[in-house]
């Protein structure tokens, strides 16, 4: 069962989607998308201010900068997806109350959502998924460091919003 628990500390909340669903939904086909072996996998999003993300990132990546999103991976991949680093780690990756895989944790700016699906002229359901399959792509251990890595993660985001039929369709 994939799951996820989200906590808005904004009070905003979009009129035409839901955190929640659409976090789950993209989490189900990237994990399915990456072959996960584990059908019990838990995520967690915080949604957050300018203010609070810049307070994240300075404190954990020494970064005092605003960004739209942050990701704190529970696993240490040595290749991307490799799922087979968890087994004989089970303890220090699956929460001992329900037996599932904690993937990691998100943290997403409610306020560049907003102004990149303006900038990119797309919903602001749009540009949430994708900011949710990016960190979920992170949280499985890829990263945009060099070209090719960026362009192996570039085509898999798109994948899944192909995927799950969330397209860029102009906003007029």
């Amino acid at each position: 069962m994939i799951t996820s628990c989200v906590e808005n500390e904004t009070g905003y909340k979009p009129s035409s989607y839901d955190f929640k669903k659409v976090l789950n939904a993209v989490l189900r086909q990237a994990l399915k998308d990456e072959k996960c072996p584990y059908k019990d996998v838990s995520v967690n999003l915080l949604i957050t201010d300018e203010q609070g993300i810049q307070d994240y990132n300075k404190t954990y990546r020494n970064i005092d900068k605003v960004t739209d999103v942050l990701s704190f991976p529970n696993i240490e991949f040595e290749t991307p997806s490799d799922f087979s680093c968890i087994e004989g780690n089970e303890i220090d990756y699956m929460d001992p109350q329900n037996g599932r895989l904690q993937l990691g944790d998100i943290v997403i700016n409610y306020k560049r959502i907003i102004s990149q699906a303006e900038e990119y002229g797309h919903s602001e359901m749009r540009e949430f998924a994708f900011l949710c399959a990016h960190s979920i792509f992170h949280l499985c251990g890829y990263d945009h460091m060099e070209i090719r890595e960026a362009a192996v993660m570039e085509h898999k985001q798109a994948a899944v919003l192909d995927r799950l039929g969330i397209t860029r369709e102009i906003m007029k």
